[in-house]
């Protein structure tokens, strides 16, 4: 860090500025037994560099990117916290901070600092805090429904992919987290977004959605919940010898679940069916998508028909 000494006060500063990335406060300096005396004669002597009010660098006045953003918490209140695109970023799920660093405190209190954005929050918002490398930040659920205020469906999939991906929340977790959020901003947008992804049917609604659509496609009415192979499927043609499978949660399947449905579809190969797997979704919201490939599949299975050929290799839907 470039700074060191050996009075006593000083090796407290330099602890408590390493813990908070080469940062401290002006409170916290008085708190530690200096004068503000003391502390000018530090600024003066380059041993301290000022990077917001009330707010130095030690020993250096360049800081890394967490330098910068636990600056700016100190700069804020107490229980300031970063927020926004900030907390994706320092999270991993968000690609750049374009608006400064975003920090939430609790509403009522002023926290005005050049290249800060302060957004004033309830209490509520302000509980869901976690602590990443010493820096208080929004928790990833949070996080999630603060960028989706102002992110279109396609943002938002792609940031809820990100912190799945990371292992930092799945789509589960959040769905449940939000039941709690009320009507914050953002909260409707990642519900819409979660709904189209783990959309799930009861039986008797799949039953209604689905059938009409086969209909459409030519084919006639299927026996529901038929034993085949060993396993109860949703739908099966004993004339195309066609199974179809309708999946939920398809947006965050398990290694040990799409194991199981691969053995499913493997099973049902060897016996000579012909295996195909829609979500849930895209029965309730791509009826024409469906539809389309219902046509083209029961073609082929009339075409094998008729030819008497060998099964030919699953097409995946």
């Amino acid at each position: 860090m470039g700074y060191s000494s050996a009075h006593p006060r000083s090796e407290d500063i330099w602890r408590l500025a390493c813990r908070q990335h080469d940062v401290i406060s002006h409170a916290q300096l008085l708190a530690l037994g200096l004068s503000s005396a003391s502390i000018r004669h530090r600024l003066v002597t380059g041993r301290l560099f000022a990077k917001h009010r009330g707010v130095y660098a030690v020993g250096r006045p360049m800081l890394t990117q967490d330098g910068d953003w636990m600056a700016a918490i100190l700069a804020s209140t107490s229980d300031a916290r970063l927020s926004h695109e900030s907390a994706g970023v320092i999270w991993g799920g968000w690609d750049s901070e374009s608006r400064g660093i975003e920090v939430s405190f609790a509403r009522g209190r002023s926290a005005r600092r050049p290249s800060i954005l302060a957004h004033r929050r309830v209490a509520e918002v302000l509980e869901r805090v976690t602590i990443v490398r010493g820096i208080p930040v929004t928790d990833p659920a949070q996080t999630i429904v603060d960028l989706a205020s102002r992110s279109n469906d396609a943002q938002v999939e792609r940031t809820i992919n990100n912190f799945d991906r990371l292992d930092l929340i799945n789509p589960d977790t959040l769905r449940q987290a939000i039941t709690t959020f009320g009507s914050l901003p953002g909260v409707s947008r990642v519900r819409h977004v979660l709904d189209r992804r783990t959309f799930a049917l009861t039986h008797t609604e799949l039953e209604r959605l689905f059938l009409p659509i086969a209909r459409r496609a030519g084919l006639p009415t299927p026996l529901g919940q038929h034993r085949r192979n060993g396993y109860r499927v949703d739908f099966y043609w004993p004339t195309l010898r066609m199974v179809v499978e309708t999946d939920s949660l398809r947006y965050h399947r398990t290694p040990a679940q799409q194991h199981r449905d691969r053995v499913r579809d493997h099973t049902h190969q060897a016996a000579g069916d012909y295996p195909v797997r829609f979500t849930h979704a895209q029965v309730r919201y791509q009826p024409a998508y469906v539809e389309k490939t219902l046509v083209q599949i029961a073609h082929l299975l009339e075409e094998r028909s008729r030819s008497s050929l060998v099964p030919v290799n699953r097409v995946r839907v």
